[in-house]
């Protein structure tokens, strides 16, 4: 049964979306404030990309450090604290006076961010009964729908008006509500620590069969998005065609569709099952994966749908992925696993990026050349994520029967 009432946890995964949100537009408030940032502090391309790459490195270390410690405590104060960090970090940027303060507030934000991802869907998991858990967690992630859709935007007309420092300023501003909200209505949850602190580390994980495969999936699945998602606007301007300031109207259109597409994909997981939902989007995704990446140019007309399909497609394989893997965690270790599950996912995609950086070459009138044999190595690890998907549930009834 759930711990809330129906009212109550609607309001709650809601509460959730939005703490989501604010760290999700932090990180991606920070790459179109690129032709501001770089005169304001003398810094080149390479130097800015360290900026960006700080966010999920961070993310990716605090969730490996976050496995000795995240199931210790009463889920509430983790989530609060992590989130005032984050906050304290935003804010640090919104005042950098140089290049060195803003990359150590990233650094802060990227690793309170992560482990906050973290907790929240341990959360969902905790308070969410298993048959309802699907559509909670594509309530949360609706919050990519959001920022694609009035984030971003909302943030360039903010830096527009006053500079590269407002937009930080909004998301402090905006989270710090978020956050007055939670510390209001977010109950007390430690059912997992039963009465003693779990032992730290990672070895009862590893000693469960099957779970290790499940950080391997997360990899798979989400190292092949990243090796088409950093380069879909530069392939769209310079191999299609489209005009460079017709990109936010295609991104927002997708983001539409995103929001709306989450919460129903996570109510075909409730009523078809994980597994089944997971192995229909993966499959399905492939083909806009391969059209997108190898499309002439072509009118916008035909471009909007294929590239709605990508996002919703491609971002929805995180919904049945997720209550996949938090169904099969136990409570006590649930909050360790899921760290360690960012960490899986950022480390996938800062990898995806560079491996397909290193198969792109631009030409001199600014098409990218290579990009679709990156397709193809995107429908090839989503073919192992399958692979992958098979021998965990595999693995996973055989230790069912054997108990």
């Amino acid at each position: 049964m759930s711990l809330l009432e129906p009212r109550q946890e609607k309001q709650l995964l809601w509460l959730l979306a939005a703490l989501q949100f604010s760290h999700i537009l932090d990180f991606m408030i920070l790459m179109p404030l690129a032709p501001e940032l770089m005169p304001a502090f003398g810094i080149d391309a390479g130097q800015f990309g360290l900026l960006v790459s700080a966010y999920t490195f961070a993310s990716a270390l605090m969730g490996v450090l976050g496995s000795f410690w995240l199931d210790r405590f009463d889920r509430k104060p983790t989530l609060l604290l992590l989130y005032a960090g984050f906050i304290g970090a935003t804010v640090a940027c919104a005042l950098a006076p140089d290049y060195r303060w803003l990359m150590a507030a990233r650094f802060v934000a990227g690793g309170c961010a992560g482990l906050m991802g973290a907790v929240v869907m341990t959360i969902v998991a905790d308070v969410i009964p298993p048959q309802r858990r699907g559509q909670a967690i594509g309530t949360v992630m609706s919050a990519f729908g959001i920022c694609a859709v009035a984030g971003v935007p909302v943030g360039l007309a903010l830096a527009a008006m006053g500079g590269w420092r407002l937009p930080f300023w909004g998301v402090a501003a905006l989270a710090a509500v978020f956050w007055v909200l939670l510390a209001w209505c977010l109950p007390a949850i430690k059912g997992h620590l039963n009465g003693e602190a779990p032992r730290s580390g990672l070895g009862e994980i590893w000693r469960m069969p099957g779970l290790p495969l499940g950080w391997l999936l997360t990899f798979t699945v989400v190292f092949a998005s990243f090796l088409l998602i950093p380069y879909l606007g530069a392939y769209l301007v310079g191999n299609v065609g489209i005009a460079f300031d017709t990109l936010p109207w295609l991104y927002c259109a997708a983001g539409a569709a995103t929001l709306y597409a989450m919460p129903r994909i996570g109510k075909l997981v409730d009523r078809f099952g994980k597994a089944q939902v997971l192995v229909g989007l993966v499959l399905a995704s492939m083909v806009p994966h391969l059209m997108f990446s190898h499309l002439p140019p072509s009118p916008l007309w035909l471009v909007l749908p294929v590239f709605i399909a990508f996002m919703v497609l491609t971002s929805g394989r995180a919904i049945p992925a997720m209550a996949l893997l938090t169904g099969m965690v136990p409570p006590h270790l649930r909050g360790r696993y899921l760290a360690v599950n960012i960490a899986a996912s950022d480390g996938a995609s800062g990898l995806g990026a560079w491996v397909a950086g290193h198969m792109i070459v631009v030409s001199p009138v600014g098409a990218l050349q290579g990009f679709g044999t990156v397709g193809w190595l995107a429908v090839a690890s989503s073919l192992a994520a399958l692979c992958l998907l098979w021998l965990l549930v595999r693995v996973r009834r055989l230790v069912a029967v054997a108990a």
